[in-house]
């Protein structure tokens, strides 16, 4: 046992379940490269105040799990707990909205950091892919987004999941509404934090968990009463693309995204097998998240679907992903000789292209195939002194246990050949 283990609330990602994080990260990307979205990677800590000002201090996120620390420089910074902030800050500062090609359209992966108390499908280290558009207002875009995440999703083979949809207004609308909501909440029996989230941002104590909140919201004035007619246009259309394009989902009137900046649309992924924390991913419209952070005034929609929550919905679902093996040949030496000429076959099957491993330590044929078994491999190759004075390798079929004498020089082209 090693002295040290991971940090409470984070794992560790090992082979062979680490095969399945990586093809998630594949999956839930493709329709993203397929789509005119360009990789975009930004640091993992930044300036603290980018998530006070973009995601919002009244969140949970901000004021309470936020890795925050000050350097020895007396820069104050934090982990990140989300991506869309850095991703527009890195966006502003590189002056990608003025080539001239709106919206700009980017993709990412990576880790991200919450203090959350930890539990099944809430890490505080976990991952995500996310998409943004910046820069265009359109309500194509929004569609445009939310369909790529369900091809995503079907592509892995996910069929239990459902689309919630609401449209959280705009600058024009949205106080109004929020004028009436607190008038509403200020009248219920509320905790002295909640009662300050409704002086500070009222629409986030409807997507509060708790019972004894939520049973106290019946007859809460409803954002789609508030709507000023653009808003209830742009939301039309994009529920009429969402159909035309065969895309199921369900107006949730109390869908509420617990970050500041969404405006318009917003969505979520859940899925009904994973328990309390069901949803598997989310995001939406936030036209002014930029002048938030300094920027021009740059209307944008993204989303991020958790890598680890989505591992989950395919556990849950019985979904076994086909990851093909990470070792097509295994090379077995019988010697000294043997192990310098199938060291350098090895390494000629890998420039060749062909995925190549070799028995290392000097074990003997029995403990060596037992690892090639373990590899996955598809075809051994076996090498002894009276092989190699004839010129030849053995190749063994791990299927269908058929061996054959191979000359050493043909053998890349023949295991091509046979992988082909």
């Amino acid at each position: 046992m090693s002295t040290f283990q991971a940090p409470k609330g984070t794992y560790d990602l090992i082979p062979p379940d680490s095969a399945t994080y990586l093809a998630v990260r594949e999956a839930l990307s493709a329709p993203l490269r397929n789509s005119g979205y360009g990789y975009i990677e930004t640091p993992g800590f930044e300036d603290v105040a980018l998530f006070a000002r973009g995601v919002g201090e009244s969140t949970d996120i901000v004021s309470k799990e936020m890795y925050a620390f000050e350097t020895k420089g007396g820069d104050k910074l934090a982990l990140r707990p989300e991506g869309t902030a850095s991703v527009l800050r890195a966006a502003l500062e590189a002056n990608l909205h003025k080539g001239g090609n709106l919206p700009v359209k980017l993709w990412y992966s990576g880790s991200y950091y919450r203090y959350e108390r930890p539990q099944k499908g809430r890490y505080r280290h976990f991952s995500q892919v996310g998409a943004e558009a910046v820069g265009t207002e359109d309500p194509a875009l929004d569609a445009e987004l939310i369909i790529l995440a369900d091809q995503a999703y079907r592509a892995l083979g996910l069929r239990r999941f459902r689309i919630l949809l609401n449209s959280l207004g705009d600058k024009e609308c949205r106080p109004v509404y929020r004028e009436a909501l607190q008038g509403f909440l200020r009248d219920l029996d509320l905790d002295e934090e909640t009662r300050r989230r409704v002086e500070i941002n009222p629409l986030r104590v409807l997507d509060d968990k708790r019972s004894e909140v939520q049973k106290q919201l019946t007859g809460a004035p409803m954002l789609r009463d508030y709507l000023c007619d653009a808003c209830k246009a742009y939301h039309d259309e994009v529920r009429a693309l969402l159909t035309a394009a065969g895309v199921a989902y369900e107006d949730d009137e109390k869908l509420v995204r617990g970050l500041d900046y969404y405006t318009r649309t917003t969505f979520e992924f859940v899925h009904d097998g994973l328990g309390s924390q069901s949803a598997v991913g989310g995001g939406g419209r936030y036209d002014g998240l930029s002048e938030m952070i300094g920027g021009p005034a740059l209307p944008s929609v993204g989303w991020a679907l958790g890598v680890d929550r989505t591992v989950l919905a395919l556990e849950a679902e019985g979904v076994t992903l086909d990851i093909p093996a990470t070792t097509s040949v295994y090379a077995v030496p019988l010697g000294e000789e043997a192990r310098r000429v199938l060291f350098g076959l090895v390494t000629e099957l890998r420039k060749a292209g062909v995925a190549t491993d070799f028995a290392f330590g000097g074990r003997g044929l029995k403990g060596a195939m037992k690892s090639a078994n373990r590899s996955g491999a598809r075809y051994t190759v076996v090498a002894g002194e009276r092989d190699l004075a004839e010129g030849n390798v053995q190749l063994k079929d791990m299927e269908s246990g058929e061996q054959q004498a191979v000359a050493v020089g043909d053998l890349v082209a023949v295991v091509q050949g046979k992988l082909a």
